[in-house]
C-alpha cells in the first residue's frame, strides 16, 4: 500500500463526499414513520409469555399476535411451546382483538364467504367445498366469534402479510401440527 500523502488525502476526501451525499437520505430514513406491521415476518416476531395474557394454562392457550404476525401456543402443562408465522387481516376494520376459544375443529373445511366478504368482492363464490381452491386450507379451528377461524392456506404467499378477512392463517403443515395438539376449549387471545 502506498504511503503517498496526496493519494491518502484524495481517498479521504472522496469518502467524506460520499458520506455527505448519503446524509440527507439517512436523515429522512430516521424520521419516516414505521409501517403498521413489520416488513419481514421472522425478524418481526415478538416474544410473548402466556402469563401476560392468562391466569393459568388450563388445557392450553394460544396468543395470536397480529403485530408481529405470529401465533404462540403453550400446552396445558407448559412443556410444549410452538411458534408459527401467520397472515394478518387486510385492514384494521377486519381485525377483531380480545379473548375467545376454540369451539370446533374440522379437517377438510368447506367455506361459505360472509355477506360482508361478498359485498367487498362480488366475484367470490357463494360456497366452496374442501379442496385446493378452498382458502381455509386443510384444517380449521373455529373460534367462539362467528366467522373467525384459525386455519391453513394453500396460498403460501399470504403468510407473513396482510391477506385475510380477519382470520388467523397458517401454512397447511403448521395448522396440521397445531390441530393435532389443540383441544376444543383451548383459550385464545388475539392481540
Amino acid at each position: 500500500m502506498s504511503t503517498n500523502p496526496t493519494r491518502r488525502r484524495a481517498l479521504l476526501t472522496a469518502a467524506a463526499g460520499l458520506t455527505a451525499l448519503a446524509a440527507p437520505g439517512l436523515l429522512r430514513a430516521e424520521t419516516q414513520a414505521l409501517p403498521a406491521y413489520p416488513r419481514h415476518n421472522s425478524s418481526g416476531f415478538q416474544m410473548q409469555d402466556w402469563r401476560d395474557h392468562f391466569d393459568s394454562l388450563g388445557s392450553g392457550v394460544i396468543v395470536a399476535d397480529f403485530g408481529s404476525r405470529a401465533l404462540h401456543y403453550w400446552s396445558g402443562n407448559g412443556q410444549d411451546y410452538r411458534l408459527f408465522p401467520t397472515s394478518v387481516p387486510l385492514t384494521e376494520e377486519l381485525t377483531k382483538r380480545g379473548y375467545t376459544e376454540v369451539v370446533r375443529k374440522r379437517v377438510g373445511p368447506d367455506w361459505t364467504p360472509t355477506a360482508d366478504m361478498r359485498r367487498r368482492d362480488p366475484s367470490l363464490p357463494a360456497y366452496l367445498p374442501p379442496g385446493k381452491d378452498n382458502p381455509l386450507g386443510t384444517h380449521a379451528m373455529y373460534l367462539s366469534w362467528p366467522a373467525y377461524l384459525i386455519h391453513g392456506t394453500h396460498d403460501t404467499r399470504k403468510i407473513g402479510r396482510p391477506s385475510s378477512s380477519g382470520c388467523v392463517g397458517l401454512y397447511n403443515e403448521h395448522i396440521e401440527q397445531l390441530f393435532a395438539v389443540v383441544p376444543v376449549g383451548t383459550r385464545v387471545r388475539i392481540i
